[in-house]
């Protein structure tokens, strides 16, 4: 009786630890990139105005960007977080921008050669999976305002990486003169894509430790193992038959337990989308226009991206007006507003298929202001709206 209890006790501890050691296993995303070359394009944006810390984000002034790629780059960067770069960029001044505190007159050109050492800051912080900050300081030449300098150099950025190759790089720097006399001190922001190749893998922190507990288990295994053999000769019929048992009653716990998670991920994934598209806003217009003016692109560029991700959902467009006008011009112009809603997602790439667009008025007011009653300009504007309404959610597996 004692030696059944004994295979008892350890025939459940063999289940319990195959069992764990098959939920932890190694996977993609317990490896890490910790060497490669990267290689950036992108633009870049110069604020030579002599008030950078002032004025930091004074754009329509200060800012001067040329509307095409102006920045390139090629880095190599290291396990130890430390990484070498070189970047050239090229840039315009802008008649009219402000200048060393002076408006500008002319256009001028604008040439950079930098060389940087960076640091990863994920080397103190710890891995952030997708999110890449660093540090840098080095020294480059810019001719500038018609005035070449040497340059001391200090940037603060980040880079969000999409996949182990591609990525966005988002950074400023502080660019110092080396001889202030006819030169200024200026800030350069970029922005662009960057790609990683030429890369060595290697396990995270949280991948060494997996690792480590995976050797445990299997060690703790082989021993609970060894021990069922001692004792199996004595009792091996009935072992064999309560393994079967047990066997199938876990397959059909764990069969139970996936369909369970499968139905939960879906109603939950269903929620979140819809979640989603509730969060993006509407799309408000101007008083008697259809126009999708800046933000409201802005709310449509988030919604595309949203349905790029969730190829099996469709939306369909709700357009507004207010209570002034006739009926019949209302429905005109918010069919007007369905209709340039929904050409601006299809001219990004959406398909006919999944986008429809409905004009209704002035028929549903979300507020009190209708015909005749007295109104704020803000409450008439709540009314002129786009809304996005989610459908073919079910299709979702």
């Amino acid at each position: 009786m004692k030696l059944t209890k004994t295979l008892a006790v350890i025939a459940c501890l063999v289940f319990w630890y195959s069992g764990f050691s098959q939920s932890i296993q190694l996977t993609k995303k317990d490896t890490i990139v910790q060497s490669a070359w990267i290689v950036g394009v992108g633009f870049n944006a110069v604020d030579d105005a002599g008030s950078e810390f002032t004025n930091f984000f004074n754009v329509t002034d200060n800012w001067n960007i040329v509307p095409f790629p102006s920045r390139l780059s090629l880095g190599r960067y290291f396990k130890n977080g430390l990484g070498l770069e070189a970047i050239g960029t090229y840039n315009r001044y802008k008649e009219g921008k402000t200048i060393d505190g002076l408006v500008n007159t002319e256009d001028i050109d604008y040439y950079a050669i930098d060389f940087r050492i960076s640091y990863d800051l994920n080397q103190i912080l710890g891995e952030t999976a997708w999110f890449d900050p660093y540090v840098g300081i080095g020294a480059g030449y810019t001719d500038a305002n018609n005035q070449g300098r040497g340059t001391y150099n200090a940037s603060v950025g980040f880079r969000t990486w999409f996949s182990d190759r591609f990525g966005l790089d988002f950074n400023s720097t502080g660019k110092w003169a080396m001889s202030t006399e006819n030169a200024t001190n200026h800030i350069q922001h970029a922005a662009g894509a960057v790609y990683r190749f030429g890369m060595e893998k290697g396990l995270s922190k949280k991948g060494e430790e997996k690792l480590a507990l995976m050797k445990e288990i299997e060690q703790e295994q082989q021993r609970v193992q060894d021990s069922i053999a001692a004792a199996q000769r004595a009792e091996e019929a009935r072992l064999l038959a309560e393994r079967e048992r047990l066997e199938k009653e876990n397959e059909l716990a764990r069969l139970a337990a996936e369909e369970k998670a499968r139905m939960d991920a879906k109603n939950q994934k269903m929620q979140q989308i819809k979640n989603a598209v509730e969060g993006i806003g509407n799309v408000y217009f101007d008083f008697n226009s259809s126009y999708l003016n800046r933000e409201s692109k802005i709310v449509l560029d988030n919604l595309y991206e949203l349905l790029k991700e969730n190829p099996e959902i469709k939306v369909k467009i709700k357009a507004h007006t207010d209570s002034r006008g006739t009926e019949e011009y209302n429905n005109w112009l918010s069919s007007r507003r369905a209709k340039n809603t929904v050409n601006y997602l299809k001219e990004k790439g959406l398909s006919d298929s999944r986008i429809s667009g409905e004009g209704l008025g002035e028929s549903n007011l979300i507020n009190d202001c209708g015909e005749n009653i007295p109104c704020t300009e803000s409450m008439h504007r709540q009314n002129r709206r786009s809304e996005f309404l989610t459908i073919d959610l079910d299709s979702i597996k």
